[in-house]
């Protein structure tokens, strides 16, 4: 074994064993030209300039080297082995070829077996799949997820927590497209490594069927749409309370179907986002109303003067009658007219007088005119008006009622020159049961000298409004559902039904009326009328005719237990025929049969068609100026057999 040489402190000196060899002519420039290739084996080194310049050029290669190599070490003598500097230089090559062998075996070993496999360091929804092959990838996928599915979806939204149903918005999961995203193995090998360390979330892939997912997020809206609550002054009797203002909110439809397909499955809860809305009024304009108006207007009583008498609006009164509203980002204070004379006006109520109009009354079997009153009351929007500034005074909250003249709707004068002189129109019906002729003789009454001015309409509901127990009526016979039955006010219809002949042969014009849906043999076929009201006394069936003259028109009544005439006088037109034509189309009864208790038979009755003519002819020559023909047609009138009647 040859013996290893220390390096020599100097070039100056040499210590070589081996002699030394004269270099053959270009060598120096041939192991000058390949002194970078430390690995390279020099023999025949000729002088120590030559051993120095070769170990500069080991010291570049080599980076940190400090030995100096002696001229005759730079390859083995011939035949022998290589001398212990060289085989410390190879040691590190070995190595790390050796370990860079191992990784590319290692690296081309886990590129094969994880080959169609979800990357490593792969999470969905937080659930971890990387590594797997796909099917096991969905399998645990759908394992963790799935379960989730079915629960309700929390979420937030502003200040509101709630949940909602998956399935009835639409939502569900595209595994494969879920897997897909997390896309193939990486092909860099720093990645690969990188990936025992590290996560990726992928996320899922959400389908949402559009109309369910619109319909589920409008449905949100009702729960988290707020309305700002504005800043206010309430009162809770005769104290003000003030209302903080609070901003509203509303959702971002689009944002939040968004947030929701790309986190619902999560298992977490969705953020939603949301709008605010502002308020217009602040906290310290609220302040300022209670302060500067509410407290004020509430400290105590205010007197009204009326003529001959006071008033007193207490503060409960005030405080009815008293709210705020926003305007320009400060509260402006509002009078309730109506409340605040609701709460004074009774006690004033005795320093009015309420006009009258005239009223034509029939004496001597002749209209003779009432005269009418002229009216003195409270002019309140007058009255009220300085109001507000008197509410804001501590002292001095006194107001003085101011009054005014108002005629009546029809004066003497004007009932004077209405032309009622004569009778123009008048029918008759009778045959009504006693029950029947307390609600006509009610309504009559009611009717007796109403007024038509020269293009008013009469309307039989309007004029008498509610026919109920509170109005004198009681129940009486109708006819419901083609069987004959019982409700309060019944037996009207047969005074509509005068009423309404009284005004055809009158010449006044039909402004609406509707026939019975049955013939009732008592009143002429085709020109009859009935009448009917809600419970409530809101109109259903209205019987009305206008005054289409130029003069006035009154009514007259006059009831019998018998039977009951309705005249209308004012300036005769026209003389009026009824031309009534055959009855048609007969269709016969069914028979129906009852078990109930009130049960009434009735024998029935064939419907048919008839057409009335109406035909006007001026008064004065006694030329036809219009006919008007109208058709009606009635149904049958079932025939009902009670029970036991076989």
């Amino acid at each position: 074994m040859p013996q290893e040489h220390e390096w020599p402190e100097s070039h100056s000196e040499q210590t070589d064993v081996l002699p030394a060899v004269p270099a053959r002519p270009g060598q120096v420039h041939a192991q000058q030209g390949h002194s970078h290739n430390a690995g390279e084996a020099t023999q025949n080194f000729a002088t120590d300039d030559y051993a120095t310049q070769t170990t500069q050029h080991f010291g570049r290669v080599g980076e940190d080297t400090t030995q100096h190599i002696p001229a005759t070490a730079a390859g083995p003598a011939r035949g022998g082995e290589p001398p212990s500097w060289r085989r410390r230089l190879r040691r590190p090559g070995l190595v790390a070829a050796a370990v860079f062998g191992v990784l590319a075996l290692a690296y081309g070993i886990d590129l094969l077996v994880t080959q169609g496999n979800v990357p490593r360091g792969v999470t969905v929804a937080g659930v971890e799949v990387g590594g797997m092959s796909e099917a096991k990838a969905e399998d645990r996928l759908r394992e963790q997820i799935e379960p989730r599915l079915t629960q309700p979806v929390r979420y937030v939204a502003g200040d509101v927590e709630n949940e909602f149903d998956p399935k009835a918005a639409g939502l569900s999961l595209n595994w494969s497209e879920t897997l897909e995203q997390a896309g193939d193995q990486p092909l860099n090998p720093f990645t690969r490594i990188s990936s025992f360390f590290t996560t990726r979330e992928v996320g899922v892939v959400t389908e949402a069927e559009p109309n369910q997912l619109d319909n589920a997020v409008a449905e949100l809206r009702n729960t988290v749409d707020q309305d700002p609550v504005e800043g206010d002054v309430k009162f809770e009797g005769a104290t003000p309370v003030p209302v903080e203002p609070e901003e509203g909110q509303k959702l971002d439809t689009e944002s939040a179907k968004a947030a929701i397909v790309a986190r619902w499955a999560s298992g977490d809860r969705v953020r939603l986002p949301v709008d605010e809305t502002p308020v217009k009024v602040t906290a310290e304009a609220v302040q300022a109303a209670l302060k500067d108006i509410a407290e004020p207007a509430v400290s105590g009583p205010v007197i009204v003067h009326g003529e001959g008498k006071d008033g007193t609006l207490e503060p409960e009164e005030i405080a009815a009658g008293l709210s705020f509203e926003a305007e320009n980002g400060s509260l402006k204070p509002k009078i309730d007219q109506a409340k605040i004379v609701e709460g004074v006006g009774p006690e004033l109520a005795s320093t009015e007088q309420e006009g009258k109009d005239a009223e034509v009354v029939f004496e001597g079997g002749q209209p003779t005119v009432i005269p009418s009153e002229e009216g003195n009351v409270i002019k309140w929007d007058k009255t009220l008006k300085p109001l507000l500034s008197v509410l804001k005074r501590p002292e001095g909250r006194e107001l003085t009622a101011e009054y005014e003249k108002k005629p009546a709707d029809i004066t003497t004068e004007d009932a004077n020159q209405l032309g009622i002189k004569e009778v123009i129109g008048e029918f008759t019906t009778g045959g009504f049961a006693s029950d029947s002729g307390v609600n006509i003789r009610q309504v009559a009454e009611e009717v007796d000298g109403a007024i038509v001015k020269p293009g008013e309409t009469f309307s039989l509901n309007g004029h008498t409004g509610p026919r109920g127990t509170a109005q004198g009526y009681i129940p009486a016979g109708i006819i419901e559902d083609g069987a004959p039955g019982k409700a309060v006010g019944g037996g009207i219809s047969q005074f509509a039904t005068t009423l309404y002949n009284a005004a055809y042969f009158a010449g006044m014009k039909d402004a609406g009326h509707q026939e019975h849906s049955y013939y009732i043999s008592r009143y002429p076929a085709g020109r009859e009328a009935t009448v009917f009201q809600n419970p409530d006394g809101s109109s259903v069936i209205d019987l009305k005719f206008t005054n289409d003259s130029e003069t006035g028109v009154a009514i007259q009544t006059i009831w019998t237990p018998s039977d009951i005439t309705v005249r209308l006088w004012g300036t005769k037109r026209y003389e009026v025929e009824s031309i009534s034509g055959e009855r048609t189309n007969f269709v016969p009864p069914e028979t129906k049969r009852s078990t109930a208790e009130d049960c009434h038979p009735s024998s029935g009755a064939p419907g048919f068609t008839i057409t009335d003519t109406r035909v006007l002819r001026d008064v004065s020559s006694g030329q036809v100026v219009r006919r008007e023909p109208q058709t009606v047609r009635y149904n049958p009138q079932d025939k009902v057999v009670c029970r036991g009647d076989d």
